[in-house]
């Protein structure tokens, strides 16, 4: 998850992680949004933006080591004083990176973050019904035969088991899936809902996305 406020900076950062480092990037613009999401996904590395609106990336940081999140954490500043390198990481940064900054020097840093031992995630594997859905293989099966999924579809799914029962509006799954600033429409949104639809219907394991008209869609395991 990158955490940006400045969107040009930001829109650069995401496409260039995605196209040279071959990540998916979610990117939010503050500190609250950043603080839902890393509680609510499984990310591999938060990057966080050190001064953002609502909360800062420090506020953040130590949020979520207060909540015992054990995985890898950078920030992002202009600040570039020892005293503030080390307050940074004594919030609990795994490690710290000075704006300007090039590429491949925060692609290193995330290579070098990947191969340590953080805390395993929580929840890896998420059940519902007769599903299960691994975080980490990206893999849905039922009753263990596998359920191919797009990368789209997989996002989607994961997006939804985070708000099972509660109303997602479709610019909401828009910004999650394609994110902030993407040129995809609405109608984007809707065929990826009905393809993943249409594969949990077809597999008969008692989940369900409903459209609720005008608004977006929720899911939820039929009885």
């Amino acid at each position: 998850m990158l955490a940006e406020d400045d969107k040009k900076l930001g829109k650069l950062v995401k496409y260039m992680l995605e196209k040279k480092g071959g990540y998916h990037v979610d990117w939010v613009e503050n500190g609250e949004d950043a603080l839902d999401y890393a509680r609510g996904s499984s990310y591999d590395v938060l990057i966080l933006d050190w001064m953002m609106p609502l909360m800062d990336g420090v506020d953040v940081c130590k949020r979520l080591r207060g909540e015992n999140y054990g995985q890898a954490i950078v920030l992002l500043t202009a600040k570039d004083s020892l005293q503030d390198k080390i307050f940074g990481l004594d919030a609990g940064a795994d490690d710290y990176l000075t704006k300007p900054f090039e590429m491949d020097e925060l692609l290193a840093r995330l290579r070098v973050l990947a191969r340590r031992n953080f805390a395993p995630r929580q929840s890896d594997i998420v059940t519902f019904g007769r599903f299960a859905l691994n975080r980490t293989s990206h893999q849905l099966s039922k009753e263990g035969v596998e359920i191919q999924l797009s990368p789209r579809e997989y996002q989607l799914l994961d997006f939804f088991l985070q708000n099972t029962g509660n109303v997602l509006t479709r610019e909401a799954i828009l910004d999650r899936i394609w994110g902030i600033g993407s040129d995809v429409s609405y109608k984007n949104v809707d065929v990826t809902v009905k393809m993943l639809r249409d594969k949990l219907d077809d597999a008969h394991g008692n989940a369900a996305i409903h459209s609720i008209r005008g608004v977006g869609y929720r899911f939820e395991m039929d009885a």
